[in-house]
């Protein structure tokens, strides 16, 4: 993975930030804005910039204002589609993103290891950790996390709303209850420059790290920063197939009944007919075509130090070459 970049303690005027901010999913505004204006300024840091996400924008044009107007850190402050639109504005440049999980899904988040606390969510951006991920790209869309097409998709247009503000992820069951006995797709998968191949799957998954909802690991070898894209081909036909699916996921085998898995940096599927699809947990129209492409470490992302996923720690002895060396600078 490639190195950290060194922490450094905060200086006034050293960096800029904006709150990218989904008003519907923070239930208290006023005291999010005091905990992370107040925990920066503490730290020598410049209040921030505070933009908040519109139906019609959830996110990207806020971002890309935020960057014109001299921010170099966003936090993004919201549900999956925040965070979504936040990757796509923030990916290819060097503006860091830092994670702050509200709502119901948070994919990006859960990788992370990161929870909804604000405070926590600050510490993580003046500890100083960064790391450099991949992100997928399907058209002018980035994701961080995972794009989908078939049963996940119709689980995700299943799920009542109120049910997932209640109860959290476990709304999604009742979501995936209803599909569980839809009929397969018929599709052609292509990876990279290699030969298309059909399969009869309920759904395929691409991803860029490898945890679901609940914190279930569906690709165990999936890495962030590897240049590469994951996929899952998940085939089951009956009741009983899915449940010899879901123990194998949830056991972590390395082979899994009714799964194939394949990496590729270049990902395109066809389905006969039109099928739902969605990135990093929020649906996009539906298509007979999903098209996906890696962009290596195009993301700049704040992350615990040391990180609490495997996925995204550090080294260890990284780790404390970067404690020492701030100690010194202090």
């Amino acid at each position: 993975m490639p190195a950290p970049i060194p922490s450094r303690p905060a200086q006034p005027g050293v960096l800029q930030t904006a709150v990218v901010v989904n008003p519907t999913k923070v239930p208290d505004l006023d005291e999010l804005r005091r905990t992370i204006a107040g925990a920066l300024t503490a730290a020598g840091w410049p209040e921030p910039m505070w933009l908040e996400t519109t139906v019609d924008d959830p996110g990207a044009g806020q971002c890309a204002q935020a960057v014109r107007d001299g921010a170099e850190l966003v936090f993004a402050c919201g549900g999956d589609g925040t965070v979504m639109a936040c990757v796509t504005a923030l990916a290819g440049t060097d503006v860091a993103l830092a994670v702050r999980p509200a709502g119901t899904g948070n994919l990006l988040a859960a990788n992370l290891g990161l929870t909804d606390d604000v405070a926590t969510a600050v510490e993580v951006v003046l500890q100083g950790g960064r790391r450099r991920i991949d992100v997928g790209a399907v058209g002018e869309q980035s994701f961080a996390v995972m794009a989908g097409m078939g049963f996940d998709a119709h689980m995700l247009d299943a799920t009542n709303a109120t049910a997932k503000k209640h109860i959290g992820w476990l709304a999604y069951v009742a979501g995936a209850a209803r599909h569980l006995r839809d009929r397969p797709m018929r599709i052609s998968i292509r990876l990279d420059d290699h030969t298309a191949f059909t399969r009869r799957p309920r759904t395929v998954i691409v991803g860029n790290v490898g945890r679901l909802q609940g914190g279930m690991r569906l690709l165990n070898n999936a890495r962030p920063d590897d240049g590469l894209l994951d996929v899952a081909v998940l085939s089951p036909r009956t009741l009983r197939h899915w449940a010899a699916l879901g123990w194998g996921v949830l056991r972590r085998k390395d082979t899994v009944a009714r799964m194939e898995t394949f990496t590729a940096g270049r990902v395109e599927i066809r389905s006969n007919r039109a099928q739902p699809r969605q990135l990093d947990g929020d649906l996009i129209d539906p298509g007979k075509h999903l098209l996906v492409t890696v962009r290596p470490e195009a993301l700049l992302l704040c992350v615990p130090q040391p990180a609490t996923d495997p996925d995204l720690a550090h080294d260890a002895g990284a780790v404390r070459r970067e404690a020492d060396e701030v100690r010194a600078l202090r």
